[in-house]
């Protein structure tokens, strides 16, 4: 009797879940299972990434921002008939932690108006909490609203997306956010990982010459550490970031560990991870491992009739048809696969899955694409590591400042 082999590293997907509150459509909360009531309680989160863990899903994300959600592009909406509001992301993924086991933890953060220092200790904290799961979003704002709430900057106003003024405000921002990664990372190693002795007969609590300044000057922080946190569990978590052109893709190659792009067949997917390999080696990273997941909002059924049906649903509630940085799946958990496995031939190493409604589209993702992956040898049959790194065949690195000593 023959039987499907099982997955190797060479040719096994990696599977991530973006979870936005009740889906990634707008009317997803009007869904008979989307449970708007329990959104902003701990056990409505914690059942979304039990369930992406049930499906051995690699690590889920956690929308985020310094602002109510919002229909326009830049600026705030008055509506009422959508979500708004959202919990923390950082620490709906500390109170979700001790309840999974296997699954990493990514929570979106925003570069442009909080301090790496505080960054840095909140995935750190994480990555105790999660016994070496965490990982962030770093995520730029350009809205002049969000920038009010803080009043240490203003944002230049963009208003055509593409003009030169608008790239000169974008540009700055990731370059920003690039600093902003760069001290998180120093600050993670800036207690080395024997640091702490412990030693109640000596009475030796650490060892002061293995904590260091970092020493940070840059044109965006001046930050001088150490952290008040020990080194990670991971030494270093995961830094993530979605990516759609140029600019941002050099944040993914000279910072990041995994990029979301948002590519609509596999040619575009084939250019877009040929560009993030050139940067990455111009960024001098070319040995290093950077995965480059492909992002889907994703409407899954029995049939593909019933999946197109329930998406001109959603949009008939919504008032417009739904539109997406990312491409729109709707059809069968077997259509989803082949369409996976094809835009992996671009270079892809994995996808971030967006489910148009979480009580509905998760559950598939899970109980029906998972196994269908699986029986074509596409997808892992059980957790083979105990870190989010580990998942992702990614080492524990060395510490930057202990080899400086060295």
């Amino acid at each position: 009797m023959s039987s499907t082999p099982s997955p190797t590293p060479a040719d096994r997907l990696h599977l991530a879940v973006a979870l936005e509150g009740t889906g990634w459509h707008p009317a997803s909360w009007r869904e008979p299972v989307a449970r708007p009531r329990d959104l902003f309680t701990a056990g409505y989160w914690a059942d979304l990434v039990t369930e992406a863990e049930r499906g051995l899903i690699d690590f889920v994300t956690i929308e985020d921002g310094l602002g109510p959600q919002s229909s326009h592009f830049l600026d705030p909406d008055e509506r009422t008939d959508q979500v708004r509001g959202r919990l923390d992301a950082v620490l709906v993924a500390s109170r979700v932690a001790p309840l999974t086991r296997h699954i990493g933890l990514v929570p979106t953060v925003v570069a442009t108006h909080t301090e790496p220092f505080h960054i840095s200790k909140a995935i750190a904290t994480l990555d105790y909490v999660s016994t070496g799961r965490a990982g962030l979003r770093v995520q730029i704002t350009a809205r002049p609203n969000e920038a009010a709430h803080f009043g240490r900057r203003t944002i230049r106003r963009i208003d055509a997306y593409d003009s030169p003024a608008a790239q000169d405000v974008v540009t700055e921002l990731f370059e920003e956010a690039a600093d902003h990664v760069e001290v998180v990372r120093r600050l993670w190693d800036s207690w080395e990982d024997d640091a702490e002795i412990r030693d109640a007969a000596t009475g030796r609590f650490i060892d002061r010459d293995k904590l260091h300044y970092i020493d940070f000057e840059g044109r965006h922080f001046s930050v001088k550490g150490p952290s008040i946190t020990p080194r990670p569990p991971q030494g270093q978590p995961l830094v993530t970031a979605l990516a759609h052109q140029t600019v941002p893709y050099r944040l993914v190659a000279r910072g990041a560990d995994v990029g979301y792009v948002t590519p609509h067949d596999v040619e575009q997917a084939r250019a877009i991870v040929t560009e993030i390999r050139a940067e990455q080696q111009a960024a001098g990273r070319a040995g290093d491992t950077l995965h480059v997941f492909g992002d889907l909002v994703v409407l899954l059924d029995d049939s593909g009739a019933q999946a197109r049906a329930r998406r001109e649903r959603l949009d008939s509630l919504a008032g417009a048809p739904y539109a997406s940085d990312a491409r729109i799946f709707a059809g069968t958990a077997a259509e989803l696969a082949d369409l996976l496995e094809e835009l992996a031939a671009g270079g892809l190493t994995g996808f971030r899955l967006r489910p148009a409604v979480a009580g509905h589209d998760l559950p598939r993702i899970s109980r029906d694409l998972v196994p269908e992956l699986q029986r074509r040898g596409r997808f892992r049959d059980a957790y083979e590591a105990d870190t989010l790194r580990g998942l992702l065949g990614l080492a524990r690195p060395a510490n930057r400042y202990a080899a400086a000593n060295a």
